[in-house]
């Protein structure tokens, strides 16, 4: 699994940069598609005090890509072969690019121009609220949308500013729990319709292809088929639709027996997943590669090396039970 937007964090996983090869190699290839502004993103990622703030739109997409591809590599490096990916948000990119849907090359090329073209958009931002969907609808408009649904009891709302501090208020007052995502833009709303045009000309020259490797997309809560993957709306749509992570992660379960690896920062996907109950029960597992929050190079070093423990090269389904493929059903992936 993947993560998006919003699981970025300062320095995360700065601790394999130089010390894990493949990892290194992997962030140096996206950065170096980057250029200058690849040169910049990775100074202030391994800086204590940053110029530009984790958050912005420069640092966050270019550097939650790198790392995540780079985690990605990272564990296809230790000999396991997963039978799917998963994304969530940004982190379908990811996965698209791992399944060989885009280049890395071209993945990156997207990825650069969405960020050129959103700082033409309006401020806004995310807000993560214990509530189900059907909840909230007294509280959208404005401009304000359901920008993803995380769990039965954890949606996404996405609008610009203004609007979205309003409703944040009107939820304090009515005694909701919610909070600020780490993201400054109103991701997965309609504030983002100017960048579809845009992208969706450039996919044309691109050329996506079929996925060679499965792919659940968060977008339709399905396998991803030869006529979404190459269709260039498909994925130039994706800014302003919803994120129907859960019910793409239930049939992800539904599917059987399970081992969830999140191959990027902060666990957010890990946590999600852990409250499914097929992974409370036991029927399958969840193992995050990286720690949930800063906590220097060592903490990041040891999770690899614990995660690494729980997936050996070409083992079976979590717990090596019988009567499964020898491959690994592993779903590599917020906002």
């Amino acid at each position: 699994m993947f993560p998006g937007t919003g699981a970025q964090h300062p320095q995360m996983a700065a601790g394999l940069y130089g010390h894990e090869p493949v990892f290194t190699e992997a962030v140096d290839a996206v950065l170096g598609l980057l250029g200058p502004d690849g040169e910049a993103a990775r100074a202030d990622w391994l800086a204590p005090d940053p110029v530009e703030p984790m958050d912005s739109d420069t640092r966050s997409a270019p550097l939650l890509f790198a790392v995540n591809y780079a985690m990605g590599r990272l564990v296809e490096s230790w000999g396991v072969r997963p039978d799917a990916y998963l994304g969530h948000s940004m982190g379908e990119f990811t996965a698209a690019v791992l399944a060989g849907v885009f280049t890395l090359e071209d993945a990156v090329r997207l990825l650069w121009e969405r960020v050129r073209l959103q700082r033409a958009t309006p401020p806004g931002g995310m807000l993560a609220v214990a509530a189900a969907p059907r909840e909230l609808a007294g509280y959208l408009g404005g401009g304000v949308v359901v920008g993803a649904v995380n769990g039965p009891r954890h949606t996404v709302l996405s609008g610009p500013e203004a609007p979205l501090r309003a409703v944040a208020r009107r939820l304090a007052a009515d005694g909701r729990t919610c909070r600020r995502l780490a993201a400054r833009s109103p991701y997965h709303s309609p504030a983002l319709a100017p960048l579809v045009a845009p992208a969706e000309a450039l996919i044309r020259r691109l050329r996506p292809a079929p996925p060679r490797t499965p792919l659940y997309s968060a977008y339709t809560t399905r396998l991803l088929g030869r006529e979404d993957a190459v269709r260039p709306a498909f994925w130039a749509g994706q800014p302003t639709a919803p994120v129907l992570f859960w019910p793409t992660l239930e049939r992800v379960l539904a599917a059987g027996g399970r081992l969830l690896v999140e191959a990027g920062p902060s666990q957010s996907l890990a946590v999600i997943a852990r409250g499914h109950g097929a992974v409370r029960t036991g029927r399958s597992e969840v193992v995050a590669t990286l720690p949930p929050r800063a906590m220097g190079p060592e903490a990041d070093r040891r999770s690899v090396r614990e995660a690494r423990a729980r997936l050996p090269a070409g083992a079976g389904p979590a717990g090596g039970a019988a009567g499964h493929s020898g491959r690994l059903p592993v779903d590599l992936p917020a906002s």
